[in-house]
Formats: C-alpha cells, sequence, structure tokens
C-alpha cells in the first residue's frame, strides 16, 4: 500500500532559571514531528530539546502516547558482580587509624568470599598511611598482575589543615595511579570530620565502605577484562 509522509518543525520559547540569584534565560525548543499515513505501524513523533544548559532529549512517542527508548544503533558496555572467580586484587590498606581500616579490609575480604574470589588471588599490602597509598597503588598497577587494585584508608579531621593535604593527596594519588597504571585503582579512603562518622561507615549505620569498595572493584574488573582490554 502507497503511504506519503508530512513533517512539521516548530521553534518554541521556554522559560529556565538557571539560577536563582539570577534572571529566567529564554530557552527554545526544536520539535519535529513526522506523521506516516496509510501504514501499519503508529505513527512516530520525535521531538529534540536544545537550550543552554540542558540536556538533549530524545523521544519516541507513539499514539496511545507512551515513551519508548531508540537505542538499537547503542552499545551498552557493563562490568558483572555476578561472580569475580578467577580475577586477582590487591588492596592497598593504610595502617593509620588502624581501629578503621581494619573494619574497611574485612568488609572487603568478606565481600570478595561471597562473590567466589579465591584466598590466594588477593594480596594485602600495608603502608604506613593515605599519603603513601597512591604510589604503592601504581606499581602493582603497573605490574599487570592485579585486575583492580583497593586503596583503603581513614583520614579524621583534626585541628590544623593537616586533614586537607592528606586528603587531597590520597585522591589525585589513587587517581594519578589508574591513569597512569592503567589498572582500574579503586578509592575506599574515609574522609570524615569524626570517629563516630568513620565507624558508623565500617558496619555500623551507614554500612561497610570496605564492602562497597570491593563491589566497584568487581565490577571495573570486569567491565576492563571484558569489554576495555586492549587488543593484543
Amino acid at each position: 500500500m502507497a503511504a506519503s509522509a508530512f513533517g512539521q518543525c516548530n521553534l518554541l520559547p521556554r522559560t529556565a532559571s538557571v539560577n536563582p540569584q539570577q534572571s529566567h534565560r529564554q530557552l527554545y525548543s526544536l520539535s519535529f514531528h513526522r506523521q506516516t499515513v496509510n501504514s501499519s505501524p503508529p505513527a512516530l513523533s520525535f521531538t529534540q530539546s536544545i537550550g543552554f544548559g540542558s540536556a538533549i532529549e530524545r523521544h519516541c512517542v507513539d499514539r496511545n502516547g507512551s515513551d519508548l527508548i531508540k537505542t538499537d544503533a547503542v552499545r551498552q558496555l557493563n562490568g558483572s558482580v555476578i561472580s569475580a572467580k578467577g580475577h586477582r586484587f590487591a588492596i592497598v590498606v593504610a595502617r593509620f587509624n588502624d581501629l578503621i581500616t581494619k573494619k574497611l579490609l574485612e568488609g572487603a575480604l568478606e565481600t570478595f568470599k561471597n562473590y567466589s574470589v579465591r584466598e590466594e588471588d588477593i594480596d594485602v599490602v600495608w603502608v604506613p598511611g593515605c599519603f603513601e597509598i597512591g604510589v604503592t597503588a601504581q606499581l602493582l598497577g603497573k605490574s599487570q598482575k592485579y585486575q583492580a587494585i583497593l586503596c583503603i584508608g581513614a583520614v579524621i579531621r583534626g585541628d590544623t589543615s593537616h586533614y586537607d593535604a592528606v586528603v587531597n593527596a590520597a585522591t589525585s594519588g589513587v587517581l594519578s595511579a589508574g591513569l597512569n597504571s592503567g589498572t582500574p585503582c579503586i578509592f575506599g579512603v574515609l574522609t570524615c570530620d569524626t570517629l563516630e562518622q568513620a565507624f558508623n561507615r565500617v558496619g555500623g549505620k551507614s554500612g561497610n565502605k570496605g564492602s562497597e569498595t570491593a563491589l566497584t572493584a568487581i565490577e571495573m574488573a570486569s567491565l576492563f577484562e571484558h569489554h576495555l582490554k586492549p587488543s593484543e
């Protein structure tokens, strides 16, 4: 059966507040509608909104008003957390504040056990403090022996600016270790104002952040191993 199509393009003004202290900006919505006459499939309406500071929206709407997401040509790569059997992990742990870091380590090891990681596939490396985590993680990552490196520590605010210096160094160190080695280096350093906050995050009401760090390591190891591994 022959079919005909027609399109319509409209530019409609929109008002959006970018900042409560700033005046409203005028945005515009570019809307394109295409309908096919005398065809079996339902007519579709595509809308794309473009504005300053706004995200681009794509919708595919059928005649019943249901939103459909068209992703046939889009590859979505995800890591798996079903099992980590066969993967090797290193855990860099700061000895400073070991009342906290030991509990973080216990949470990570328990999670690895639950996800079928063998004990012989885990190496724990102790360093004096959080400042030394980055360089150690980088060397471990460059060894290519591990699918991911966990970086565990705890920094608790004191009376001086030493807290800020250590936190900044630990954060940038772990980031640089991952970038320079090509191995996922997972940030598991607690940065707390009080000891109470720290204990809440090692098995208290906020869970165990060591366990969360291990889960992140498992997912990233899977993602790199199955999707992002460089071709040889």
